[in-house]
């Protein structure tokens, strides 16, 4: 490489670099992020119930699917899931859903009583790893159903 295209290089692997890590950083979704997607899913529940509900299980709805966040529900009367992007846990028990000992469920379920929303701490690995990092769920009551959205600290 000559002299006079060296800095032209730099500059452009410089670029690649912070471009890699803006892509990166918008990889996993932000508190404010996840606090607005559960407000517009409160919105949607009170419009149309049942309407929310299948946009919710739908994860092309960038709406309610975006980056890591997404949209969970789940009765209050029995801790059924209702809405989750994984399909195998709809109508599984919430307060049964435990990582290493924390029953988050338990936690997420008692959260969505409360008629002022609430949030519950826990530690969960990001999604394609194994370690369990500080993660965040906000959590809100609408009629019926426990609703909430989490995102990674």
């Amino acid at each position: 490489m000559s002299k006079s295209t060296f800095p032209f290089a730099a500059a452009i692997a410089v670029g690649l670099l912070w471009a890699a890590a803006a892509i990166g950083a918008q990889q996993f979704g932000t508190a404010a992020e996840a606090k607005a997607m559960l407000e517009r899913a409160v919105a949607a529940l009170k419009a149309d119930k049942t309407a929310a509900l299948v946009q919710f299980n739908d994860k092309s709805n960038k709406r309610y699917h975006e980056h890591d966040l997404y949209v969970f529900c789940f009765n209050i009367s029995d801790g059924h899931t209702v809405a989750h992007p994984n399909p195998a846990l709809i109508n599984t028990d919430i307060r049964a859903f435990n990582f290493k000992g924390d029953a988050i469920g338990e936690r997420l379920f008692d959260a969505a009583k409360s008629p002022n929303p609430k949030t519950v701490d826990y530690l969960f690995p990001k999604p394609g790893t194994t370690e369990p990092v500080a993660k965040e769920s906000f959590v809100a009551l609408v009629g019926e159903l426990g609703c909430g959205v989490g995102y990674y600290k």
